[in-house]
């Protein structure tokens, strides 16, 4: 596989035209347009000091020749000095209000594209690395930075260039008509290098974006790869992420290089051939020798910022390139719906499912016609092989993908009317690898509810095996879990995500529940958070523990996304189908496990006589 094939566009991409990328560029910088209006003001008086500099010296040449004495001697360079320093100054001010301008804009767009990767569906993720939208957000946001400086600079140089190309016209028509001459031909280059320089450097950055998700990824799964002794293996694969990147780099600078010395040598050409010709009028008396050289030196400040805009033309594709995956990114367009806006009032709990069909890919249906009424306050426990639809259950009911046909009723209204985050808002859900944020206990049981007093959530833990999971910890709710909860075992990140949605009082409770081995003790205290939140709420349980199953009102049995059995514990073991074939090959030897470890653990804990 060629290494450019990891670098295609991700499937959120889009194309913008310069005139609309110019567009939405202005609208970042209209806010700022009192310090626009300043640094062109300033850019202005930096390119007129500058234009007029060989001016003032050129006439003070002819003055010389013309008078003696010491005035004009030292009236001249101090009229340089105080037109150097005027430039300084303007150049300061320039620079001071540009870097500000720029961090504002940065800010500004970084935070609409961190907004726009937080709103989007989960769908938007299931083949787009977080790491490569990290670098939008990141190295792409200051790359578009840099196209503010990159324009202003542009303004700078085509203002100066104006100046002193109506110097030279002034000094000699002809001379500037054969000068002029070239700048078709530079406009021809410059545009020539467009398209390239947008395609090498949309390359440079998915590279670069590939590094930043290799680097992610091995980061967050560093743990795994030491337990497998794979460090060597993860440094193979950083290094091919960083080799592709150097190369796609590479070429992308080899591609730019080219364009400044060729206009370069274009210009060493056009200035050797006004020199000659310069000479020559020169030695027929048809400018004075002080013209020509005002003539010369103003052609090289000329012809220095016409070559500069002409470069800078590759340098503002960058910026382009950059504009235009952060752009994309804001843009794109989200897959779940809303048909309205409403807030709903406390829900009831009431769950329908009306000919629902659902797929995450085409042609590959996960739940077809699937119908399903839950009543308000009812504990729903959903079993099945793995890819029987349990999860999409679940994915749907908090709107974290779309259903393609049917209707969802969440009392009796329809799921796409509401307000998204009203709605979820009264929705608790725990995920089978309960997530942790680095912090304190505290914090992450209050994630969702910071008005939720200390007290309370004291009060809320000792419920649960009277509090010991909460007494055992070093410094109680103070405890830092560390990165991703890696502090803390299985079963403690299991309550502390139970107390999560606990203190948030859902009305309508999702659990997918984990599969990870845990002692009978913390297993007990488990069942003692669920059964507190199963007390307040309606609940769909993807269950994988049978005390779960066995309390449950309701079971489900999904196998492709249809629904064979349902009933409680006791109804579906008599009838001796598919429930009581999961049962026998897994929730019965889960049963006998748990007896054996509960009575181990009895044993071991029993006093000694």
């Amino acid at each position: 596989m060629s290494f450019f094939s990891s670098l295609a566009a991700e499937r959120y991409d889009r194309k913008y035209s310069d005139r609309e990328l110019l567009r939405r560029i202005v609208q970042y910088l209209a806010p700022h347009r009192h310090r626009i209006f300043i640094i062109i003001l300033c850019v202005l008086i930096i390119s007129a000091s500058s234009a007029a500099q060989p001016w003032v010296v050129s006439n003070g040449l002819d003055l010389l020749s013309q008078k003696s004495g010491t005035f004009p001697i030292l009236f001249i360079p101090l009229i340089v000095l105080l037109l150097g320093v005027l430039n300084w100054l303007a150049n300061w001010l320039r620079r001071r209000l540009t870097v500000r301008t720029i961090a504002d804009i940065v800010v500004r767009i970084a935070s609409q594209g961190f907004k726009a990767a937080t709103n989007h569906d989960l769908s938007f993720y299931d083949d787009i690395p977080s790491g490569k939208v990290v670098s939008r957000i990141t190295s792409d946001t200051q790359d578009f930075g840099q196209l503010i400086i990159i324009v202003t600079d542009a303004i700078s140089q085509i203002v100066e260039a104006l100046v002193l190309g109506i110097i030279l016209v002034q000094i000699n028509a002809r001379l500037s008509l054969y000068m002029f001459s070239i700048l078709p031909i530079v406009l021809i280059i410059a545009i020539s290098y467009r398209k390239l320089a947008r395609k090498v450097t949309q390359q440079g950055m998915r590279a670069m974006a590939n590094v930043n998700s290799t680097i992610k990824e091995t980061i967050s799964g560093i743990a795994i790869a030491k337990n497998f002794r794979q460090e060597a293996s993860i440094y193979t694969e950083f290094e091919q992420a960083n080799r592709t990147s150097y190369t796609v780099n590479l070429k992308r600078g080899l591609v730019l290089a080219l364009l400044f010395p060729t206009l370069n040598a274009l210009g060493g050409m056009t200035s050797a051939m006004l020199v000659y010709l310069g000479g020559i009028s020169v030695s027929q008396a048809i400018i004075t020798a002080g013209s020509w050289y005002l003539f010369l030196l103003s052609l090289d400040r000329f012809l220095f910022p016409i070559l500069n805009i002409a470069s800078f033309w590759t340098q503002i594709q960058n910026g382009f390139s950059s504009a235009e995956r952060v752009f994309a990114l804001i843009d794109a367009t989200p897959t779940v719906i809303q048909i309205d806006d409403q807030k709903p009032t406390r829900l009831a709990g009431r769950i329908d499912f009306i000919h629902v069909n659902f797929h995450y890919k085409p042609n590959e249906p996960i739940l077809e016609d699937f119908n399903l009424s839950i009543h308000p306050g009812e504990t729903i426990a959903v079993v099945g092989h793995t890819g029987a639809g349990k999860s999409s259950l679940a994915r749907l009911i908090t709107r974290f993908y779309e259903f393609q046909s049917g209707q969802i009723l969440i009392d009796g209204q329809d799921i796409r009317s509401f307000n998204l985050n009203a709605y979820r808002r009264q929705l608790g859900i725990v995920s089978q690898t309960p997530f942790l944020f680095s912090g304190t206990v505290l914090e992450n049981i209050r994630y969702a509810a910071p008005q939720v007093s200390q007290a309370d959530i004291e009060t809320l833990a000792h419920q649960i095996g009277q509090g010991e999971w909460l007494d055992i910890l070093p410094d109680g709710l103070n405890t830092a879990v560390g990165e991703r909860g890696a502090r803390l075992s299985m079963g403690q990140r299991q309550l502390i995500a139970l107390m999560r949605v606990l203190v948030q009082q859902p009305a309508i409770f999702i659990l997918d529940e984990a599969t990870a081995s845990i002692d009978p003790f913390t297993e007990r205290q488990i069942q003692q958070a669920i059964n507190l939140i199963l007390a307040r709420s309606t609940s769909i349980l993807i269950a994988h523990r049978l005390s779960t199953v066995r309390t449950a009102d309701r079971i489900l049995v999904l196998e492709k996304g249809h629904i064979l059995e349902e009933g409680n514990h006791t109804t579906l073991l008599a009838k001796n189908g598919k429930y009581a074939a999961l049962y026998n090959t897994y929730f019965r030897h889960q049963s006998l496990s748990y007896v054996e470890e509960a009575r181990h653990f009895s044993q071991i804990t029993e006093p000694s006589p």
